[in-house]
């Protein structure tokens, strides 16, 4: 299959993109440094494409009835013009994808998933809807998706759009323009800053993307590619599908258990298994883990108990450029979890000293 392109693909190449193949589309891994990148996140403002993503909309007076079945929230609670993280399970309760679905009318709601299980998340939510008076359609082309994040994101976007940012929620959506063409402008963020999310058209993402470069300017803003942006998530104890996700856990695993609306008045699928695993408890929990080195654990590194023996995985971890530390993300069993525990990674046959650390590993200050 043809590796797809961003409509902002010749923009990248302009500002000296390096790329990656990921999830089938060819994606800036960076522009000059993911270092400088990052800082700028943390900092000033960062401006990411993430067109990659994927869109479903479902429409129809059982749209919210659908959903509520086909996931583990609880989607005809959500507000028009609000949204929510949710999941998307198996019956044995594994989680096949997280995303965030927005409400944006009473009949409507839009679901983005990670790119790499748009396709499988929009084939469950055709099944899964079937008796339910709703449509699913797959609208990942009709939208480009751009994020701008960071401390000075709200400076950046104020003199591009006449919205009241300050009057913006967190988990919500609203109807605006922004640069003088239509957008769908959200606040949700996967960096642990501040920040927002704008839905487009793809053929305004060129124009919109050149005046959010230009607007940040003086503010520092740098384009960020997704290597700075793997970093940053990590941080701020955010998981990755494929790495702390995965079908082979629970939300309950990864200390996600407040998504799981047990009580919803619709029937879903996992719910049987999702009640067991909240009833008895899990096997394994994900724990952050803070080193003494820059040797930095990776995605597989075996994690050690006291003496010595395979305790847990690293599902991902990184030199931690805000904190100058190593920090990972594991599983580890429960009575290795609580902070303080002082276990090891082996890296590359060493054994690295590392301390259970209470997450997120970097707060900004809001």
């Amino acid at each position: 299959m043809e590796t797809r392109r961003t409509p902002l693909h010749a923009e990248h190449e302009a500002l000296g993109a390096q790329f990656t193949d990921f999830a089938g589309w060819r994606m800036p891994l960076r522009y000059d440094s993911e270092l400088a990148e990052h800082h700028a996140v943390r900092t000033s403002a960062g401006l990411f494409d993430l067109t990659h993503m994927g869109e479903i909309v479902l429409t129809g007076p059982e749209a919210g009835r659908a959903l509520d079945h086909a996931l583990v929230g609880h989607a005809s609670a959500i507000g028009v013009g609000r949204a929510r993280y949710t999941m998307i399970c198996a019956a044995d309760g594994g989680v096949l994808d997280d995303l965030i679905v927005y409400r944006t009318g009473e009949q409507e709601y839009l679901v983005v998933a990670n790119a790499s299980n748009a396709a499988a998340v929009h084939e469950e939510l055709v099944a899964r809807a079937k008796g339910y008076d709703a449509a699913v359609e797959d609208r990942s082309a009709d939208y480009a998706l751009l994020a701008v994040q960071g401390p000075k994101a709200t400076a950046i976007l104020a003199g591009l759009t006449g919205t009241d940012l300050a009057a913006v929620k967190y988990y919500a959506s609203y109807p605006t323009e922004v640069a003088g063409r239509p957008a769908l402008l959200a606040r949700t963020g996967y960096t642990g800053e501040d920040g927002f999310e704008l839905f487009l058209a793809p053929a305004d993402a060129p124009h919109v993307w050149g005046a959010l470069l230009a607007a940040g300017a003086p503010h520092d803003l740098k384009p960020a590619g997704l290597g700075c942006r793997d970093t940053l998530r990590l941080e701020a104890g955010m998981p990755l599908y494929g790495n702390e996700l995965t079908a082979a856990r629970t939300p309950y695993h990864a200390n996600l258990g407040r998504v799981v609306k047990l009580d919803k008045p619709e029937d879903f699928v996992g719910r049987d298994a999702l009640a067991a695993v909240a009833e008895q408890g899990v096997d394994a929990r994900l724990v952050g883990l803070k080193t003494t080195s820059r040797r930095a654990p990776r995605h597989g590194y075996a994690v050690l108990d006291a003496a010595g023996a395979v305790i847990g995985e690293v599902t991902s971890g990184a030199l931690s450029p805000t904190l100058g530390y190593s920090v990972a993300l594991a599983y580890v069993p429960p009575a290795h979890a609580e902070p303080g525990t002082e276990l090891a990674v082996d890296i590359r046959g060493r054994q690295e000293p590392v301390e259970v650390v209470a997450l997120p590993f970097y707060k900004r200050n809001s």
